[in-house]
């Protein structure tokens, strides 16, 4: 069976333009809800006498009390640091009986080690530090990309590759941080170093499954014969469909078991990959191949 993908390539580029327009629409007009990872907040440490709750246990039971994105870290043998937002004396007080009337029972005693203030762990050094990384890596990619398809100059660049696979990889993490920054604008959703390791994986994903893309269509273009470029394009598509689909599935299922089973603390990180590693199977289909077309169509209208 062979899928005219590039035939219909422009409802699925259209499609993504709209989604692209529409991510940064939403990051630009909302934003992204920074936790306390980014913002700073308050730090509890409590011992417990006898048994030390779960972590999933206290993140419950502060979530009666409507404390949301609360991290929750094991220390020592008997006792927890429970880190949220910025308490006022009031919520602190409100927070620790909370927590008394739901675990201070038949001798487990507990005792506030400390209260206090804390920075955010994640400094504007960093921020400015991960940015240039990131730029830094997209070179990389860039020029990795453009050695490794140096053999497939004609009729598009090997450099032109590696760009269209920065482009394809940008429209998957513009579709995840458009999707938090609507769901913090609706359902309150913060975003923390979880949700910055969840972007750094997608990046991976996206141009790991783009270049498996780009690397059948190089295989084709080395031993065509007769055949138009878009020709060998879709036939590589098709070639590589199989594997595309058996790796997203499978990955997507365990994704979902984790996302389904999995603790509160990792859900809008499993999230983040779930919708992460869809777009980014997608993009490579949908938006890198297709893209190759439209730029030697470009070039051949440019030459004429």
């Amino acid at each position: 069976m062979n899928i005219p993908f590039i035939k219909y390539s422009k409802i699925w580029l259209v499609l993504s333009i709209i989604i692209a327009v529409a991510s940064v629409w939403a990051i630009a007009t909302w934003g992204l809800r920074f936790g306390i990872d980014f913002t700073g907040g308050s730090l509890m440490e409590i011992s417990f006498a006898k048994n030390r709750p779960t972590t999933e246990q206290i993140q419950n039971t502060l979530g009666t009390i409507d404390l949301k994105n609360v991290m929750v870290q094991k220390t020592g043998e008997d006792a927890l640091i429970i880190r949220t937002a910025l308490l006022s004396e009031a919520d602190h007080q409100k927070t620790w009986k909370t927590l008394q009337d739901a675990f201070q029972a038949d001798g487990n005693t507990m005792i506030e080690n400390r209260f206090e203030m804390v920075g955010p762990s994640i400094s504007n050094q960093l921020r400015q530090r991960s940015l240039w990384a990131i730029i830094l890596v997209c070179l990389g990619i860039l020029a990795y990309i453009a050695y490794a398809f140096r053999v497939v100059t004609r009729p598009v660049a090997s450099w032109k590759y590696g760009a269209l696979a920065i482009i394809a990889m940008l429209h998957d993490v513009l579709l995840v941080i458009g999707v938090f920054a609507l769901l913090g604008r609706y359902f309150g959703v913060e975003i923390d170093t979880a949700f910055v390791v969840a972007i750094l994986t997608i990046l991976g994903f996206s141009v790991h499954d783009t270049i498996v893309v780009y690397d059948r269509i190089r295989e084709k273009l080395l031993h065509r014969t007769a055949q138009t470029f878009e020709e060998v394009v879709n036939a590589g598509l098709n070639s590589t469909l199989a594997r595309s689909i058996n790796t997203t599935v499978t990955t997507l299922i365990t994704l979902t078991a984790m996302y389904i089973f999995g603790g509160v603390s990792i859900h809008y990180f499993v999230l983040a990959l779930l919708i992460g590693f869809t777009t980014g199977a997608y993009s490579s289909i949908f938006i890198a191949a297709p893209l190759l077309v439209y730029v030697e169509r470009w070039q051949r209208r440019k030459a004429a």
